[in-house]
């Protein structure tokens, strides 16, 4: 175990701060800004921070600390790291209204919460929290809602997330990194990216819908401000690109509904082989039509007025004689040369014209 103590805090300052030989500790301590206090081993911080009014930035991180420290006294704080440690509660953190970084990543933490008076707090790192199976870093409304007008980067990787939904309330975020969870929601996604005006960097490695079909184009086109996506810069000939294609294909689809609302009766369902309902159905008639000739005629009358036009055909015709001259024939009238011929006069109708 150990124990930080004011020897500790002396060794934990930089070159530039270091402690004068006249110079009294309490004084000493009080004059400190920034205290390096990380991979010490340290599992409790105990009051001797407290001495140390001016503080304003503490690293605290990979130690085994096991709660917030009592930073009541250090009001001036604006940086805070203590990620990696084994920390459960996020406790005595609203009486430091300077706050401005807040590190957290890598410990035990449950639930977002107590932050609800940090009202300057422009970054929260809470990434890769050490859950129990099965369950979600969980978020207090409240404290979202108090930080919704501050808060510039959100670091929420690794925590079994499943929605973004609850980050919408956030007003002005810069930076979204939340990589490895269980995000696969892009119309959720889209829904909530459109509030974020300024973001320019987002990072969502490792989710579900990072599988799917042209997720990263899909996903550009849905903020103008991104300008880096899973650390890849986004040029802007490629923005532009896919700017156009979706422009072009939310045009189509408008042009198609407008269609279907002013002319319904002229859309027709399309079949597998590419005829409409229309062309089909007329195929279909065309098939039912009756083997005789005239569809429209009856059959017995149509028969009756076929028997009364063969009846009446001529018995004898003489053809013409045929001589060849070259490779053309030439017709001539040959009267010596008779053939009793039958001409069928393929007009059933003409009786009746």
């Amino acid at each position: 175990m150990v124990k930080l103590s004011i020897d500790l805090i002396a060794r934990g300052t930089s070159g530039y701060t270091k402690k004068k030989r006249d110079e009294d500790m309490d004084q000493y301590l009080k004059r400190l800004t920034h205290l390096y206090l990380e991979g010490r081993c340290i599992d409790e911080v105990g009051e001797d921070l407290t001495l140390c009014r001016n503080l304003s930035v503490l690293y605290l991180y990979d130690n085994k600390v096991e709660r917030v420290p009592d930073l009541s006294q250090n009001y001036c704080l604006t940086h805070l790291y203590l990620q990696n440690n084994v920390i459960s509660e996020m406790n005595n953190l609203n009486c430091l209204k300077k706050l401005k970084k807040l590190y957290l990543g890598g410990n035990s933490i449950t639930v977002v919460e107590g932050i609800d008076k940090l009202e300057l707090l422009e970054e929260l790192h809470v990434e890769n929290q050490r859950l129990p199976p099965g369950e979600k870093l969980l978020f207090d409304p409240r404290s979202l809602n108090a930080i919704s007008t501050s808060i510039r980067v959100l670091n929420v990787s690794g925590n079994n997330l499943d929605s973004v939904k609850e980050f919408s309330v956030i007003r002005d975020l810069h930076q979204f990194i939340a990589s490895d969870n269980n995000l696969g929601n892009l119309k959720e996604l889209a829904s909530v990216l459109s509030q974020w005006r300024r973001l320019v960097r987002l990072d969502l490695e490792g989710n579900p819908f990072c599988l799917k079909s042209k997720y990263r184009d899909r996903v550009i086109v849905m903020s103008n401000s991104l300008d880096i996506l899973d650390g890849k810069e986004i040029s802007p000939t490629s923005r532009k690109f896919l700017q156009n294609w979706n422009a072009s294909k939310a045009a189509q689809k408008k042009k198609k509904e407008e269609l279907v609302l002013n002319n319904p009766g002229d859309i027709e369902q399309t079949g597998s082989n590419g005829l409409g309902s229309a062309d089909l159905a007329g195929r279909s008639n065309l098939n039912k039509i009756s083997s005789y000739v005239m569809p429209g005629l009856p059959r017995r009358q149509f028969e009756e007025v076929l028997a009364k036009s063969s009846a009446n055909l001529p018995t004898s015709y003489t053809a013409p004689a045929v001589k060849h001259y070259g490779s053309q024939p030439n017709f001539v009238s040959s009267p010596s040369r008779q053939q009793k011929t039958c001409i069928i006069d393929f007009d059933p109708l003409r009786h009746y014209k």
